[in-house]
């Protein structure tokens, strides 16, 4: 075919068109940015301005997430042409929700260590607000990302003299016995032992420690679900007993690791029992062995776990284009190489099926002889009581221990 310099004119005048019209059509929509004609886009398109995604999250999980928040930018994935630029800020799970309450923080997604917090944020904004910021329910905006659950971790030979190889259904009740006897260990023929010590976090400022005072307020009425507040407020004998196991702890760290590592550093002179998440257990198993006899893993009768939820908040403040960032970052939370980087490097066992975790090198196969189990399925779970009743447990706790 022979082209003629009119029609050669008409070709070219066409192709100019087509050009300014994908070049204006970048302008105006980022996602067409990529078809403009590359030198001309990288001279002279702006880049997309990314969509900032700010994210209040517990620390349990620092490690793990910026590992993955890395791999999920470099994947490149955006919004409408727009690239995902994720702004992250630590802080205990109780302090996410004072922080988003107080207008302290605007985030858009939140991650507590657990779904306790986002009952207690649902029903404390209800409350002051007028509406709930959070929707656990919506699986689409709210979702675990890994689980854990709490445990009590000892010194092999303190555990066997108090209970055994495994605590019983009434291991609640027995702790308590143990530490508010004046004669301590001596109670159990080892006088050169001292008092029997116990410690958990803060429960204001830790989620595991407000875990450990729910545990231990089930298990002094032996049931599993339908806490009210009246057990807490209207129960004398309740709060003597309660009180009189906190009385016994001498200090309350506020986080989870440090009081782990501390543990493990100071050996029995400091605590002979602590609860900690099975995660942050595994994480310090290794660091434990040959100091002071094993450390080992004891699962309590009924379990409280972790969840670790990303929950989208229901602010004025997040627009559409935040709302899609953040549903593909949860996505991405979920997918299988990041679940099974969770379990394999950092002990939380993952929410997807697809990820076994008797694999080879899996951290609860390596550590099955410190007591880790990976299978609990057998094992109740307690119930998450209604918000205003895990309010009421936090400030009875405040009034009458709080350091």
């Amino acid at each position: 075919m022979t082209y003629t310099p009119k029609l050669n004119w008409i070709l070219m005048s066409l192709f100019g068109l087509m050009t300014i019209g994908i070049f204006i059509a970048a302008l105006i929509f980022p996602a067409f940015r990529q078809t403009a004609y590359a030198p001309v886009r990288e001279l002279l398109l702006p880049p997309p301005e990314p969509i900032q995604l700010p994210i209040l999250y517990s620390t349990e999980k620092e490690a793990w997430l910026t590992e993955v928040i890395d791999d999920f930018e470099a994947s490149g994935v955006t919004v409408d042409g727009h690239p995902i630029q994720i702004e992250v800020k630590k802080k205990g799970s109780w302090e996410i929700n004072a922080a988003v309450l107080d207008g302290l923080e605007q985030p858009v997604l939140i991650s507590p260590a657990s779904s306790l917090q986002l009952a207690a944020l649902q029903d404390a904004s209800t409350l002051e607000l007028g509406k709930s910021l959070v929707n656990p329910a919506d699986t689409g905006t709210c979702r675990s990302v890994v689980t854990t659950p709490l445990v009590l971790v000892a010194w092999e030979e303190r555990a066997s003299v108090l209970w055994g190889s495994q605590p019983r259904d009434t291991l609640w009740l027995n702790l308590h016995d143990s530490l508010i006897d004046p004669q301590g260990w001596a109670a159990y023929h080892q006088p050169d032992w001292g008092y029997i010590k116990f410690g958990h976090t803060d429960p204001l400022k830790s989620n595991s420690g407000f875990m450990t005072i729910l545990l231990m307020t089930y298990g002094y009425y032996g049931k599993a679900d339908q806490l009210s507040s009246a057990d807490i407020l209207s129960n004398e004998d309740f709060q003597s007993w309660f009180l009189g196991m906190e009385h016994s702890i001498g200090q309350f760290e506020h986080s989870t690791g440090p009081l782990m590592k501390k543990m493990v550093t100071y050996g029995p002179s400091t605590y002979d029992f602590v609860t900690v998440y099975e995660a942050t257990a595994l994480e310090q198993a290794e660091n434990a062995q040959g100091k002071y006899g094993n450390l080992r893993v004891y699962y309590p009768p009924v379990l409280s776990w972790s969840d670790h939820p990303f929950c989208l908040i229901q602010g004025d403040w997040v627009s559409p284009m935040q709302i899609e960032a953040a549903t593909l970052f949860i996505e991405y939370l979920t997918s299988v190489p990041a679940q099974e980087s969770a379990m394999m490097k950092y002990g939380f066992r993952p929410v997807s099926t697809e990820i076994s975790l008797t694999q080879p090198g899996s951290p609860f196969d390596h550590y099955a002889a410190n007591g880790f189990l990976a299978d609990l399925s057998s094992m109740r779970t307690v119930e998450i009581p209604q918000g205003n009743v895990l309010n009421t447990l936090r400030d009875f706790w405040a009034r009458n221990v709080s350091p």
